[in-house]
């Protein structure tokens, strides 16, 4: 990842959303050379020289106090998760941060860990990493996503499944925001962890086979992924309303362990039953490399 490049459409994509209108400055009407505001105009809002706020569009974040961050992501209005990506991309761009570039050793989970998912029986749970693979899982979240499990490919990855595998477009309802979300977890990690050479691998696989993929990607949009609720269509249970809850896995940097429980009496409820019992019936193997697929158990 270009860490200038990503700052500099990241800053422009967001500048472009904001109307004077919408930042309470006067519209002299007639046509405007740019979308939304100016530099200029941004500069001002937030307390800046015009030359300052340049330098750090054109991608100059080292040295950006926290002061003047926090000033710019007001003038452009940026939510919670825009923040974070901004102080991540600032963070990045100081040369201390910057380490060899070099493949990291794939990821497993630990021990502990896995019988942490094992106990929660009654709910999906697994473990991800900031690609979205899915690294762990107990036999309900296996069973959650055995669509995934169909292509041979491991680790399972949300985003290959989404963008690469036609099935994703009956198993996920409303396509378009799961491809979304999807793309905007991916961004922000990617300002997080510009470095990690797995990310890049999957971004260009990605952008180079999906044109769905390559054009959210352009849009930098980011997204917090903590809870929320997942509208799925599972093909053995069907209609699936699912809140979910994300935790950090704090002894290993970099996973999530996520649950995704049904509103107690749901028609929701009765299905993850019936989806504890499918996965009960076709449970064999090793369970920490295995899910169910409509055939059985896969490996």
């Amino acid at each position: 990842m270009d860490n200038p490049n990503e700052t500099r459409e990241f800053l422009a994509t967001r500048r472009a959303k904001i109307t004077p209108a919408q930042a309470g400055l006067p519209d002299y009407g007639g046509t405007r050379r740019v979308a939304g505001l100016r530099r200029g105009e941004v500069a001002m809002l937030a307390g800046v020289s015009v030359e300052y706020y340049t330098r750090m569009e054109r991608g100059s974040l080292a040295g950006v106090s926290e002061s003047v961050l926090e000033a710019v992501a007001r003038a452009l209005q940026l939510n919670e998760a825009e923040q974070a990506h901004l102080h991540d991309l600032a963070r990045t761009a100081s040369p201390a941060s910057r380490p060899r570039r070099r493949p990291r050793p794939a990821q497993s989970v630990r021990a502990g860990v896995q019988l942490t998912l094992n106990a929660i029986t009654n709910a999906p749970a697994f473990v991800r990493n900031g690609r979205i693979d899915i690294l762990a899982a107990n036999p309900l979240g296996y069973a959650l996503y055995s669509e995934m499990y169909v292509s041979p490919a491991r680790p399972a990855n949300h985003a290959r499944f989404i963008f690469l595998d036609d099935r994703s477009r009956s198993f996920y309802p409303d396509w378009e925001r799961a491809a979304n979300d999807t793309v905007a977890i991916l961004r922000t990690e990617a300002g997080r962890d510009p470095y990690d050479r797995g990310l890049s691998d999957l971004v260009g696989e990605l952008s180079t086979r999906s044109e769905e993929f390559r054009t959210r990607w352009a849009a930098h949009n980011v997204r917090q992924h903590y809870t929320g609720l997942k509208h799925l269509h599972h093909p053995v249970v069907g209609e699936l309303h699912l809140m979910y809850e994300a935790m950090d896995v704090s002894a290993d940097a970099g996973m999530s362990l996520l649950v995704y429980n049904a509103e107690p009496g749901s028609p929701s409820e009765d299905a993850l039953r019936l989806l504890a019992s499918w996965a009960a019936t076709n449970q064999a193997g090793n369970q920490t490399d295995a899910a169910p697929s409509r055939s059985g158990w896969t490996s």
